[in-house]
């Protein structure tokens, strides 16, 4: 049998190409899907009780720019290990579906986008795990270009999942008054963005100030757009503010991290957070 792998490590721009390829193709079929949803008018969308204001969605020209260095990143040798050797067929795939969920939702098929979001925040969570507990970032290019675009992006998924779900099965905001248990539904809604939010922040030693970011200004916009009915304006105001703590938490930790340089904090990050039982030496 031919050797996969070879010792001497002589990697040159087309090992891989195929996937690299793939990776370019489904980028540019990901922020089309994306253009055309953001252009599209928005007449006849459903407005629910946790929707964000429109401009929360320019989220999404923030991840496709940082994507754009990833594709370009997978033609260096670190990239090369990290996207093509450690992501590798799991970001076409969550292109891909995040390119159907996106078209569905742009032609209000809620409960297709319901059910796509999940498949979405799937792969985008395996990609996030792939990339925290197996490469860390040993770059500053690795943080830009991989985790980075991956933290913010799983973080506003979280956001995506609620909001989808609310229009698949919650009031037409335009039309109905908020009952209890549409207002008992927000609040446990808003409570658990702000759980995923303090995860992201409170979940390793430096903590994970794009994830915890990334859910922050979905609730201020959540905010900032529900203003029909007084409990669920104010309470998303409430949690907003209380994920700002986890945002504070992660931008202290992620100073200590650029502060001792990429190989202290990886020599730092010991047993439990990356699930090995180091010793101490």
């Amino acid at each position: 049998m031919p050797h996969l792998h070879h010792h001497h490590e002589e990697t040159t721009w087309k090992d891989g190409i195929f996937l690299k390829v793939v990776n370019i193709v489904v980028y540019f079929f990901f922020l089309g899907a994306n253009v055309y949803a953001l252009s599209r008018p928005t007449e006849g969308s459903f407005e629910t009780y946790i929707s964000p204001a429109p401009w929360a969605y320019w989220v999404w020209t923030l991840i496709h720019l940082l994507l754009f260095g990833t594709v370009i990143y997978q033609f260096f040798p670190a990239g090369k290990k990290i996207i093509i050797d450690g992501i590798s067929w799991r970001f076409p795939l969550l292109a891909i579906l995040n390119g159907i969920y996106v078209s569905l939702s742009a032609h209000n098929h809620y409960i297709g986008a319901f059910i796509l979001v999940l498949f979405v925040s799937g792969a985008v969570t395996h990609i996030y795990y792939v990339v925290k507990k197996d490469h860390g970032p040993q770059s500053i290019y690795d943080e830009l270009f991989v985790h980075l675009p991956f933290s913010l992006y799983h973080g506003w998924t979280a956001i995506l999942a609620v909001v989808t779900t609310f229009e698949a099965f919650g009031l037409d905001a335009s039309v109905e008054a908020p009952g209890t248990w549409t207002k008992v539904f927000v609040f446990l809604a808003l409570l658990s963005l702000e759980m995923t939010s303090g995860s992201y922040a409170f979940g390793t030693t430096e903590g994970d100030l794009p994830g915890a970011l990334a859910i922050s200004f979905g609730l201020f916009a959540i905010f900032a757009h529900q203003t029909s009915d007084a409990f669920i304006h104010w309470t998303s105001l409430g949690f907003a503010i209380l994920s700002l703590i986890g945002v504070l938490k992660a931008s202290w930790g992620l100073r200590i991290k650029f502060s001792g340089g990429y190989v202290r904090i990886t020599d730092e990050e010991r047993g439990p957070l990356i699930g090995h039982g180091h010793g101490h030496h």
